[in-house]
């Protein structure tokens, strides 16, 4: 079920825009509120093994980037082992419409799967077909998200490091 509300902000003292809530149901409830931040999980199928190595984190990596101030802004994203987080922004496409975030996971996620099984030499699912998404409400949100993607693979024990792992990125290193 699909559904899109405009919703005035003038009204609740902000500058004022038209803002479009979409709400999508799956399994889990989707909402994408223009102008909005997302922290995103999507994983790896579960018949998939052995998990992501460094030179498969790496293509996730280049497909999660290569809509990067295209179709939305990343500010900082993870790739574990056996899934992503991914803290980002959707950008303008429009006047008051923005990109489907629907859409840049679908690419991100088609793409990545295809290069990994093709250098895996096998077919198949890669990822899991839903994707957690949550909307960001404000700043300190933003930050104790920002902060759990970046300390995940030291709570994993892959690095001592966190800032040291290769499948780590954020806005500030580009």
């Amino acid at each position: 079920m699909n559904r899109r509300v405009t919703v005035d902000s003038g009204s609740a003292g902000l500058q004022p825009a038209r803002l479009a809530l979409t709400t999508k149901k799956r399994y889990l409830p989707h909402w994408q509120l223009g102008g909005s931040a997302y922290f995103l999980t999507f994983r790896l199928d579960s018949s998939v093994r052995p998990y992501l190595r460094m030179g498969e984190r790496a293509l996730v990596k280049k497909a999660v980037l290569h809509w990067h101030q295209v179709k939305w802004r990343v500010h900082v994203f993870t790739v574990m082992p056996d899934h992503a987080h991914v803290l980002a922004s959707p950008l303008l496409s429009g006047p008051n419409e923005w990109y489907s975030l629907s859409v840049i996971l679908h690419s991100v996620k088609r793409h990545s799967a295809r290069q990994i099984n093709l250098a895996r030499g096998r077919q198949g699912k890669l990822w899991q077909s839903e994707t957690y998404d949550r909307i960001v409400r404000d700043e300190a949100e933003f930050d104790e998200k920002s902060r759990y993607i970046l300390a995940n693979s030291l709570r994993r024990g892959l690095v001592q490091d966190p800032w040291d792992y290769d499948g780590f990125w954020c806005d500030a290193m580009a």
